[in-house]
């Protein structure tokens, strides 16, 4: 039987769900201190986001409510971290789930390790995956493209390359690392990276549009 490896940010849900039910726990911490309500800043920091990104938020709502300091952004950050995130998986995803239950399956994630064990745990696949290897517990320097967690994944199972199956989003280092060792590699069209258009070193071995295509 073959395994199969899932990447989790905008492969099995959406990231930027997680993105704002981290703005609406920061908004609950920061309503009482500025005397707004949290639905607002809520909004606020979900609307900058579409525009700006994410990299300023906390500090431009602090800056406009004249209340920024090094402190208060350290606990937007900490409380967005930290919080307990409302998540749900894409259909196809929770569809493919089930139909492959009886496959050996994984999960391959980069990211803050507490963070990523929150999303995984809120998306309820602690117990239909044999393991989620979160990279940065291995050292940042194991994450994509790193092959290592991979290789732990084959010895594991006692399988080569050739048996396992990776699907991820992120042409930019999902499939380089692990292609040239025989790992089977799929792309899914979606997230940040649907229309980017990668050489052949790092575009995977064949491209869907959803997870009901494998």
């Amino acid at each position: 039987m073959s395994v199969l490896v899932f990447d989790l940010d905008d492969t099995l849900y959406p990231e930027l769900s997680y993105v704002h039910s981290g703005f609406r726990a920061v908004a609950a911490m920061l309503g009482p201190l500025l005397g707004v309500p949290a639905e607002t800043l809520a909004a606020g920091m979900i609307a900058e986001e579409a525009v700006q990104g994410r990299g300023q938020v906390f500090d431009n709502v602090l800056k406009l409510h004249g209340r920024w300091s090094r402190a208060l952004v350290a606990a937007c950050l900490r409380t967005y971290r930290q919080h307990k995130p409302e998540l749900t998986l894409f259909p196809d995803a929770e569809h493919c789930l089930t139909r492959f239950a009886d496959w050996p399956l994984y999960i391959v994630t980069d990211g803050h390790k507490e963070v990523q064990a929150r999303k995984v745990a809120a998306l309820g696949l602690t117990g239909r995956v044999r393991h989620a290897y979160l990279t940065n517990r291995y050292g940042r320097h194991r994450a994509k493209p790193n092959p290592h967690v991979f290789q732990l994944i084959c010895q594991r199972e006692g399988v080569t390359p050739a048996d396992v199956t990776y699907v991820g989003d992120n042409v930019k280092k999902d499939f380089v690392g692990i292609k040239p060792l025989g790992f089977k590699t799929v792309r899914i069209l979606r997230g940040n990276y649907a229309h980017y258009e990668a050489d052949a070193a790092h575009e995977a071995d064949r491209s869907i549009h959803t997870l009901d295509e494998l």
